[in-house]
């Protein structure tokens, strides 16, 4: 693994995409005589917003062009829960002349119905179909309403054994399982994974209701695990994707990289690369 890492980062960062990293994956995973999984076995690659935390939207497309990923969750801090029509337009553009696809928004957090009406009124005036959530569970048939009145999904995200809330998948499901079939998950796989579940059958599980997924690695099945490179950890990529074809997913597998925030670029590389070469396999 060190080997690995040290080959990446005596590259430079402008050679540090999603082109170069599947190469090396290649040879490490001694893929020449492994079948190239067909595209129609292949998923789309995105990013959860919060991964640019440290960085302004241009920033945050510029990198997205160097890594060859075209789908964004987009935060509120590249575009604020208030923004304006023009603002709204403005960032509507800047996307558009990146050629990224601001594909839904959130994570929201929702701790009143003005906040719920606010979210959805921000997703629909920024022409996305899902929210990506946290709403307080005393509203979530307020959310079922609204989810009904226009036809924007709610994904709802699980934050793993902190989050007293919705810390796993099926403390989700569970509350929404009789909802209305817009009302639907956002599993966190990292997350689930620290909270003692494995992906895999969390996916498999809830299946009907999976929405979207945001995808990281943890350095241990624990509570207390570091999130790090995707493929240097604990999950088993391989099962993952094996579930997500055989469930035949339609959604976006968006990154969520959470380490070294003021500098990813190398350690974004490396993990669109591992994934990209898993698929591949």
């Amino acid at each position: 693994m060190s080997s690995r890492r040290s080959f990446l980062q005596s590259i430079s960062v402008a050679s540090a995409t999603a082109m170069a990293v599947p190469s090396i994956l290649q040879a490490s995973n001694k893929r020449d005589d492994a079948q190239v999984a067909p595209e129609s076995l292949k998923f789309h690659i995105g990013f959860a917003g919060y991964s640019f935390v440290k960085f302004d939207l241009d920033q945050t497309l510029q990198m997205m062009n160097r890594l060859q990923v075209k789908y964004l969750s987009v935060k509120d801090f590249h575009l604020p829960l208030n923004s304006s029509s023009d603002q709204i337009a403005a960032v509507q553009k800047k996307f558009s002349d990146k050629g990224v696809i601001p594909y839904t928004v959130g994570v929201i957090y929702m701790k009143s119905k003005q906040e719920v009406d606010r979210a959805f009124d921000y997703a629909k005036s920024f022409g996305v179909d899902m929210i990506v959530g946290v709403p307080d569970e005393a509203l979530l048939t307020y959310v079922e309403e609204k989810v009904k009145s226009t036809n924007i999904k709610m994904a709802i995200h699980n934050h793993g054994p902190e989050d007293k809330l919705y810390p796993t998948p099926k403390s989700i499901y569970d509350r929404i399982q009789k909802m209305d079939k817009r009302m639907g998950l956002c599993i966190d796989i990292g997350h689930t994974f620290r909270a003692g579940v494995l992906p895999e059958q969390a996916i498999m599980q809830y299946a009907d209701r999976l929405f979207d997924l945001h995808i990281k690695d943890e350095e241990a099945m624990r509570a207390d695990a570091k999130t790090i490179e995707i493929g240097r950890g604990a999950i088993n990529f391989s099962a993952v994707l094996d579930v997500l074809r055989k469930i035949k997913y339609k959604g976006i597998c968006s990154i969520e990289y959470e380490k070294d925030m003021d500098a990813p670029l190398v350690g974004m590389a490396e993990s669109v690369g591992f994934f990209k070469g898993m698929m591949s396999k």
